[in-house]
C-alpha cells in the first residue's frame, strides 16, 4: 500500500511540475513581442522570401521562441482570410507585422493605421495606394519593394533568341506588378523590332485555354511576375511545350519548373532584408523614418534541360555567372 502511495505521489507531482511548465512557458511567450507574417498564399516563390524573413530577422538577433513570437498565418488565396488575420495580429497587439504580396500588405494597413507594417516584396507601393512615396513613406509602412531588372529580363531573351519575331505575354490583368512589367517589356522588345502579344487572364482556370491559343500564335512566351501564372506555371509549360515554344520566366521558381531562363532578383534576398528592417523597427525605428528599399543585384537562372529541348544555346559566359552566383537546373 505504501509504494502504491509512493506512486500515486510521483505522478501527482510530476503533473504538477508539467502544468507548472507549461504556465510558466505561457507566461514567457506573453512577455515577447510578437511578429505576425501575413502570406498571401503556399508558391515557392512567396515561401522562399517567407524564409529569407526568419533568416533576416536572426541577423538583427531575433529568434522565434528565444526573444519573440512569429503568428505565421497562410491566407491560401482568400481575401476573407486576408482580413479576419490582419484582424487577429491587431487583436494580440503585434509588435510589428509583414505582408508577403501587395494583398497582404494591403490587408494589414486596413486592419490598422498604428502597428508598424514592413513590405515583403511589393512591386508597386505607390501606385497601390500603400506609401506616399518610396523615400518618405508618410505612414506605418515601410518594407521592401519588388522591383524585377525587366531590361535585362528583356537582353537575355534577345541574346538566346537573335531572331525571335513574335513573343506572347500572359499576365492577369488585375496584377498592378504583373502590369507595369508587361509594359515596360513591351515598350523595350518593340524599340528592337520584335512584335510582342499580351494575353490576359483572370484566375489560374484560364491559363490552360489562353495559353494553348498563345502558344499556337507566337514563337516564345514571357511571364512577369505574376502570381496567378506562376501558380499555374505547369499548365502553361504542358502547353508551351505541345507547341515546341520556349518559356522565359522572371522568378526562379518558373525555371525550377520549366522554363528557359531569367536575369531576376533572389525571392530569399528580399525576406532577408525584409526581415532585417522588420528587427530594426523592433529595436525601435519608426516605419516612416525608414524609406523603402529593394535588392540590387540579380542573378541569372537557367535550366539546361528545357534550353537543349529548343535547341537554344546558352553562351558560357552567362552559364559560369549562373554558377557562380545563381541557379543551373539540370
Amino acid at each position: 500500500m505504501k509504494r502504491l502511495y509512493t506512486i500515486i505521489g510521483i505522478l501527482v507531482a510530476v503533473v504538477i511540475i508539467a502544468l507548472v511548465g507549461n504556465q510558466l512557458s505561457q507566461r514567457s511567450n506573453s512577455t515577447k513581442p510578437t511578429v505576425g507574417i501575413l502570406q498571401l498564399m503556399s508558391h515557392p516563390s512567396l515561401n522562399q522570401i517567407h524564409k529569407g524573413v526568419i533568416a533576416g530577422l536572426k541577423e538583427e538577433g531575433y529568434v522565434n521562441g528565444k526573444n519573440i513570437k512569429i503568428d505565421f498565418q497562410n491566407a491560401e488565396n482568400d481575401q476573407s482570410n486576408l482580413k479576419s488575420m490582419a484582424e487577429k495580429f491587431k487583436n494580440e497587439n503585434a509588435k510589428v507585422t509583414i505582408g508577403i504580396t501587395t494583398q497582404a500588405v494591403q490587408a494589414l494597413a486596413n486592419a490598422s493605421s498604428k502597428t508598424p507594417i514592413v513590405m515583403g516584396a511589393v512591386s508597386d507601393p505607390v501606385g497601390s495606394g500603400i506609401v506616399k512615396s518610396l523615400k518618405h513613406t508618410g505612414n506605418n509602412v515601410t518594407g521592401v519593394q519588388h522591383v524585377e531588372p525587366v531590361a535585362q529580363q528583356a537582353k537575355l531573351i534577345r541574346t538566346l533568341l537573335p531572331n525571335v519575331k513574335t513573343i506572347g505575354v500572359i499576365y492577369n490583368a488585375g496584377d498592378d506588378a504583373a502590369t507595369g512589367e508587361v509594359k515596360l517589356f513591351q515598350s523595350l522588345m518593340e524599340k528592337q523590332g520584335i512584335t510582342v502579344k499580351t494575353y490576359t487572364i483572370t484566375s489560374t482556370n484560364d491559363i490552360d485555354q489562353v495559353s494553348a491559343n498563345m502558344a499556337s500564335e507566337v514563337e516564345a512566351v514571357y511571364v512577369p511576375t505574376d502570381n496567378t501564372v506562376a501558380a499555374g506555371i505547369q499548365t502553361l509549360l504542358k502547353n508551351t511545350d505541345s507547341a515546341n515554344v520556349p518559356v522565359f520566366g522572371s522568378v526562379q521558381s518558373m525555371i525550377k519548373s520549366g522554363a528557359v531562363a531569367t536575369y531576376s532578383i533572389s525571392q530569399y534576398d528580399m525576406g532577408v532584408l525584409t526581415g532585417k528592417m522588420a528587427g530594426q523597427i523592433l529595436k525601435g525605428k519608426k516605419p516612416s523614418a525608414m524609406p523603402v528599399q529593394h535588392v540590387k543585384t540579380g542573378h541569372y537562372y537557367i535550366n539546361t534541360t528545357a534550353a537543349k529541348k529548343f535547341n537554344i544555346t546558352i553562351p558560357q559566359s552567362i552559364l559560369n555567372s549562373a554558377k557562380k552566383d545563381g541557379v543551373i537546373y539540370k
